[in-house]
């Protein structure tokens, strides 16, 4: 008996039961209801006027979209003078009702706002996708960025490891949710349906996803499987349309090829490293024979690293080997690289080494993105491999190398202790050779 799902599933029922209400209408405008809705003490009438908020909302051109997360920004936020108050109320006495008072005078009134548009049925998905439209005008409206904290914060806690429910996604899985795999897949493009079957039917093959009670059909990130003899160096292996399929039972390795972020809306809310730790331990259960996880993983940074090193040589030295061997890739032609590209291994390979191992941003963390999120969780840097993503994405991105992520469960909570307190990345001997070759 799946119990996961039997939970999963009255959680969502729980939660579909939440106040629903017809069409709105209240003709008040979006900041009268939401100053109304902050006042007002009947849960009903507090459902009601949540109800038109989010209704209202919904209609809004993206100009009005920005004027009302202004007057979110400007007009709900914290005030200093009740904060100063409310210190020096509780400096004098530290009172469990001072304490109280301080702490409703440094939460924004926002925070508020949001948690009683969440009363209604559908709402966390709505805020979701009004975070989404939040993200997408911070860019040319900084000052409205104050919001968008105040709805990761509530996000962290809605969104919390305990709430969400692991799902495995198969064939048989609605296709209302198949679809949506299809779109959000952003490592190695689905085309259509067919090659969707091929990556969810065989019995080699598995994909599991997170879901969260109050957006039952909508997965926040998933995870693709294959299991394989052995730890494979390219994509083009794993994805091969006409690859044998291989008996769950001969498989010694799960090989993660693809983890992709389903809401943009859930941005800075980590998912990844659970969905990962959960699919080893449901495999470990599942099959006992498969004892060896790791990624198959695209290196995003490389080649806008690679150009910095580039222009940075030539400032000094035009004739570099760094430069002369970055405009020579650039020279070339996709299709000529997959042909050519042969020759300039060697130094490619040692230079994505050095990416690995000496590139870092401010925090003193690796620059890959890709390398932050599999480091952080405690794997290690196994093996770099050559020409292993041969479509123009990954030739564009990376020269075509695709790194393995080990993710050894006897070394994972040292490795991450070591990376997170001291920066330090666990790498095979073989990946420092790389660089010392």
């Amino acid at each position: 008996m799946n119990y996961g799902r039997i939970l999963h599933d009255m959680f969502a029922n729980i939660f579909s039961k939440s106040v629903k209400l017809g069409k709105d209408q209240d003709k008040r405008q979006l900041n009268d209801l939401c100053e109304a809705l902050l006042v007002e003490n009947s849960e009903v009438t507090v459902a009601k006027l949540a109800n038109s908020i989010l209704n209202k909302y919904s209609e809004t051109s993206q100009a009005d979209q920005c004027r009302f997360f202004r007057d979110l920004t400007d007009n709900f936020d914290i005030s200093t003078c009740d904060i100063i108050d409310a210190v020096q109320a509780y400096d004098t006495n530290d009172s469990s009702a001072n304490l109280y008072a301080l702490l409703k005078a440094t939460e924004p009134r926002r925070q508020e706002l949001l948690r009683r548009l969440n009363l209604v049925s559908g709402a966390t998905e709505q805020l979701v996708r009004m975070r989404t439209d939040l993200l997408d005008l911070t860019a040319d409206n900084p000052e409205i960025s104050k919001t968008d904290i105040d709805f990761q914060h509530l996000f962290m806690s809605w969104f919390n490891r305990g709430f969400l429910m692991i799902r495995p996604i198969n064939w048989s899985t609605p296709a209302e949710i198949l679809e949506k795999i299809i779109a959000y897949e952003a490592v190695h493009t689905i085309n259509d349906w067919d090659d969707l079957r091929r990556r969810l039917l065989p019995s080699d093959r598995r994909c599991f996803a997170f879901f969260h009670p109050s957006m039952p059909t909508e997965p926040l990130i998933f995870v693709q499987v294959a299991l394989c003899e052995g730890i494979p160096q390219s994509i083009q292996t794993v994805l091969a349309e006409d690859r044998p399929e291989l008996s769950e039972l001969n498989a010694d390795t799960a090989v993660f090829y693809s983890i992709s972020s389903c809401q943009r809306g859930l941005k800075g809310i980590s998912f990844g490293s659970f969905l990962i730790k959960q699919v080893v331990e449901e495999l470990s259960n599942e099959l006992a024979n498969v004892k060896t996880f790791v990624t198959l993983s695209p290196v995003p940074g490389f080649m806008k690293w690679f150009g910095s090193q580039a222009r940075e040589q030539a400032k000094q030295n035009p004739d570099g080997e760094i430069n002369q061997l970055y405009l020579t890739i650039n020279e070339l032609s996709l299709q000529q690289w997959r042909d050519q590209g042969e020759q300039h291994r060697d130094r490619l390979m040692k230079l994505v080494a050095t990416y690995f191992l000496t590139a870092k941003n401010k925090l003193g963390k690796p620059l890959d993105p890709v390398a932050r999120f599999h480091l952080g969780n405690g794997a290690i840097l196994k093996q770099i491999n050559w020409l292993a993503d041969l479509s123009d994405k990954g030739l564009r991105q990376s020269s075509g190398i695709m790194v393995n992520y080990l993710y050894d469960l006897s070394s994972l909570e040292a490795n991450h202790e070591a990376y997170s307190n001291n920066n330090i990345v666990a790498v095979t001997k073989g990946i420092t050779a790389l660089q010392d070759h």
